[in-house]
């Protein structure tokens, strides 16, 4: 029981603090949990960084939830994603309860938080891009995801582009870097591990067949925060298109409400993720607001942990085998594809409408990436710009 309220709070105190996005997350686990705490050695956590990007759903948050298995079995993983998770989703459905039922489509802070959206995404973009999407190979698997997923937008589609990205790098992209390694002391036997992973796939394909049968609204939510979190490869910024398709053409919410949430994440500590409680919270099944939150929270996180607790007792094998590594390598090309294409639609296309906004978007970009400001803190430039627009135009 002290393992797991450790875990817990430390768990929490991430959750306050971790600003940044994935990568910073990342940064954090790694100052508390191998420098300070020594829960882990370095190969191990470098290990788990791995499995997690390559796994669908959000790394930072898998990370998370491995490490609190890892140290206090099943239950320490759940503490370790409460803990991480819950101050950003609170956070969030306090900030849709503050504005909803307000006519806050014309504001100009909403506007800037529109915009800001351009120049995170952008940055995540530029980031991954150089990384990722190196050499011949590799930046021609991007371009073509790119391309595919704009003319042919569908979540579907994106998976289908993940699986053949795969099987291209498998095949064609050479990689040695796997070296002697020191098996992990898992605390999952083979058996539980089949089982999380049968959840998974239970879920993902039952939910939509209830949904066809039974036209509940609330089920139709939780299907689709489930798909998102189950499918999208690439973590909070790649769910962005999944999410949208699913939300705004439904009739749940408007774009612009939609984007305004997604700016606001921004400003929050923990994972992107947490942007389902705003969701679910605003979303038309749920107009009061908490149930839909949770219900949204809990189901885009959900196939997250039933991965990691299903994926961790076989991951000795697998991340000795140089294959892994090249599919990997696929993969990871496809999603900058991805990124880029939720760059143009639906980011930009519903953000930049004139100079000014342009302007705006520019400046953001300059703060994030030349001068290392806090995301946080470029949200609250670029709604305070977002203001000053609204009154020149």
């Amino acid at each position: 029981m002290s393992r797991i309220l450790e875990v817990l709070k430390v768990s929490t105190r991430l959750g306050i603090t971790s600003f940044g996005g994935p990568i910073a997350h990342l940064g954090y686990f790694h100052e508390e949990y191998v420098k300070k705490r020594q829960w882990l050695d370095e190969k191990n956590y470098a290990d788990l960084v791995a499995l997690c990007q390559f796994l669908p759903g959000p790394a930072s948050s898998q990370v998370g939830i491995a490490i609190g298995i890892q140290r206090a079995g099943l239950i320490g993983g759940l503490m370790a994603w409460l803990g991480f998770t819950l101050p950003s989703a609170i956070a969030l459905m306090i900030f849709a309860w503050v504005f909803q039922g307000q006519n806050i489509h014309q504001a100009g802070w909403l506007h800037g938080l529109m915009i800001v959206a351009v120049a995170v995404v952008a940055q995540a973009v530029w980031g991954m891009a150089k990384k990722l999407a190196a050499g011949k190979m590799r930046g021609t698997i991007a371009i073509v995801s790119t391309v595919a997923s704009l003319l042919v937008p569908n979540s579907m589609v994106q998976v289908l582009i993940i699986i053949v990205s795969g099987l291209i790098g498998w095949k064609f992209i050479q990689n040695n870097a796997v070296q002697d390694i020191q098996p992990m002391s898992i605390p999952i036997s083979k058996i539980k591990g089949i089982t999380f992973l049968s959840l998974f796939f239970v879920f993902l394909i039952v939910l939509p067949l209830l949904r066809i049968g039974i036209h509940n609204q609330g089920l139709a939510m939780f299907d689709s925060f489930y798909r998102a979190g189950a499918l999208v490869f690439g973590g909070g910024h790649v769910v962005l298109p999944l999410l949208q398709r699913d939300m705004v053409p439904t009739g749940w919410m408007t774009n612009a409400q939609f984007l305004a949430g997604y700016g606001a994440a921004q400003a929050v500590p923990g994972p992107l993720f947490t942007f389902s409680s705003y969701l679910g919270y605003i979303s038309k099944p749920y107009p009061n607001g908490i149930i839909g939150g949770i219900l949204a929270l809990i189901a885009i996180f959900l196939p997250a942990y039933f991965l990691v607790a299903g994926t961790l007792p076989f991951w000795n094998i697998l991340r000795s085998r140089s294959e892994f590594q090249s599919a990997l390598s696929g993969i990871n090309a496809a999603v900058v594809g991805i990124l880029i294409a939720a760059l143009y639609n639906p980011v930009w296309t519903s953000a930049i409408k004139t100079p000014y906004d342009f302007c705006l978007a520019i400046i953001a970009f300059a703060l994030l990436m030349i001068w290392k400001l806090p995301s946080w803190i470029v949200v609250i430039i670029s709604a305070l710009g977002g203001i000053v627009i609204s009154v020149l135009t």
